[in-house]
C-alpha cells in the first residue's frame, strides 16, 4: 500500500464528533481530490472515523477513481457499536476497497497498530482534535508531525497549535 502514499489521505478524530464540521469535511475532500487525492483511510471507530468514511461514500458516488480503505483495530471491533453505528459501520465496510484487520484479538496495542498503519501508508492527515495531550488521535497527529505528513484540523480550536 506504501506505494500509494503520496495519493492517500488518512483520519483521525475523537470518538465524541457529532457532525459538527461536515459540509468543512466534504468541502475539503473536494478540494483534496482536485490535488490528486484518491485514496483515503479510516480508522472505523464511532465519531469522527466513521463520518469521515461516510464522507469518502459521498465523494465516491462523484468520483469512480476513489478508493476507501478501512483500517479496522481488531477482528471483533464491531462488536463494540451501538446500534446505530454499527449500522454505519457495515455501510462503510461494505463500500470499502478494502478492509484491512491489524490485529486478530483485543488488546490496546491493537490500536496502536492501527493508528501507525493510518500515518504509515498516508501523506495527508484529516483530524478532528480538540488538543487533548492524550489518547489515540493525539498519538497519531504527534506520529503524522514526526512523519512531515500534511495536517489539516477541523476541531475548532482557538489559538491552538499543533504540539
Amino acid at each position: 500500500m506504501s506505494e500509494k502514499k503520496d495519493i492517500t489521505v488518512a483520519f483521525t478524530g475523537h470518538r465524541t464528533y457529532c457532525g459538527e464540521a461536515e459540509k468543512p469535511l466534504q468541502e475539503l475532500l473536494q478540494k483534496l481530490y482536485e490535488q490528486g487525492f484518491r485514496r483515503f483511510l479510516t480508522g472505523m471507530a464511532w465519531g469522527f472515523d466513521l463520518a469521515a468514511g461516510e464522507a469518502v461514500m459521498r465523494l465516491k458516488e462523484q468520483h469512480d477513481d476513489i478508493e476507501l480503505v478501512a483500517a479496522v483495530p481488531f477482528a471483533d471491533f464491531h462488536k463494540r457499536f451501538n446500534d446505530v453505528d454499527l449500522e454505519r459501520y457495515n455501510a462503510i465496510t461494505e463500500s470499502a476497497d478494502e478492509v484491512v484487520i491489524l490485529s486478530e484479538e483485543y488488546s490496546k496495542a491493537a490500536y496502536r497498530r492501527r493508528n501507525d498503519f493510518l500515518v504509515d501508508n498516508s501523506s495527508f492527515v484529516v483530524a478532528w482534535w480538540n488538543h487533548q495531550p492524550k489518547g489515540g488521535t493525539a498519538y497519531t497527529i504527534k506520529r503524522a508531525i514526526k512523519q512531515r505528513l500534511g495536517i489539516v484540523n477541523l476541531c475548532p480550536t482557538p489559538d491552538a497549535e499543533l504540539f
